[in-house]
């Protein structure tokens, strides 16, 4: 690289100074041409150099970063579902502008990696061609996250259809973890259909006490129920009992709504949410489409001195 230059910067002193080395043996000359050469060369470095960051600080500091989330998502660091840092945490982690930091993440959205709930945040989105659905048992943060929500954090549509909503005076009785549970009466049913896409993805049943929930069935039933038993109720859950189990649904049966031609297998969920009297609050049992769910278990270990029994 330096004699390319060399030759180039002695062609230029040349052509300057008209210098013609067959009629001189000038040594000062030449010392006078290297120094011209040695220049000119560390010129053409600096204006090359100057040029990269140019180039570099050509490109928007909202695509650098909103290249570096997508990186991200590709990785699997960030899963469907997972939320995308907020605007206030691109602020602080990229020394950024509001404005950078909301074109950072409209970037994002508009190639198709997120999509912004509003009042949430944005959230990557389920880009899997099969659209599989996962959802974690033993975690309690994720029971409480409504159906529709974890729909739309992955980029899917929900929708529910009712098909029962009943008051049992009663009350309900079932078997779960080889456990038979009873709720007194008065309790809610309530059966509805859970769609994503216009795809039914889960048959869901649900029992709420009416005496632990007074009204209950006035309200909205479409956000997380948990939600609605702990800030509308203020009730001490204790305890989420679930267990899962697996079974074949065949086209024709009065049970099956999954409006399959084929037969079609399908997961079982029953599951019991306790207060901290140890009273129970509801019981579900719900099939979830066996073709569109994976069930990942989430554990962590009781840490309280309270909980360890001596051998």
């Amino acid at each position: 690289m330096f004699f390319e230059a060399y030759l180039n910067a002695l062609s230029l002193f040349v052509d300057k100074y008209k210098y013609d080395f067959k009629k001189s043996n000038n040594f000062l000359l030449f010392c006078m041409i290297l120094h011209y050469c040695y220049k000119t060369h560390h010129r053409l470095l600096h204006l090359q150099s100057k040029k990269l960051a140019m180039t570099k600080s050509s490109s928007p500091k909202y695509l650098s970063i909103s290249k570096e989330i997508i990186r991200k998502i590709e990785s699997g660091e960030l899963q469907a579902g997972d939320k995308v840092p907020s605007e206030n945490e691109l602020i602080k982690t990229y020394k950024i502008s509001n404005t950078t930091a909301r074109k950072s993440l409209l970037e994002i959205e508009l190639n198709g990696w997120a999509a912004r709930i509003k009042g949430k945040g944005t959230f990557v989105i389920n880009r899997s061609e099969d659209k599989v659905l996962t959802r974690v048992l033993g975690s309690f943060h994720a029971i409480k996250e409504s159906f529709s929500n974890n729909l739309l954090k992955e980029g899917i549509t929900p929708k529910n259809i009712i098909l029962e909503k009943t008051i049992l005076e009663n009350g309900i009785s079932s078997n779960i973890n080889d456990r038979h549970l009873i709720i007194d009466g008065p309790v809610l049913k309530i059966h509805r259909l859970r769609y994503g896409n216009e795809t039914l993805l889960k048959d869901e049943t649900k029992y709420i006490s009416l005496n632990c929930c007074p009204k209950i069935n006035m309200l909205d039933l479409d956000e997380s129920l948990i939600k609605i038993y702990e800030d509308k109720y203020h009730l001490k859950l204790e305890e989420i009992q679930r267990t899962l189990g697996t079974t074949i649904l065949n086209p024709g049966e009065s049970t099956n709504y999954f409006d399959s031609e084929i037969s079609l297998a399908v997961f079982i969920l029953d599951g019991a949410v306790y207060n901290h009297e140890g009273k129970i609050v509801e019981i579900e049992k719900s099939f979830y489409r066996g073709d569109k769910y994976k069930f990942a278990v989430s554990a962590k270990p009781q840490l309280n001195n309270n909980n360890i029994k001596a051998n």
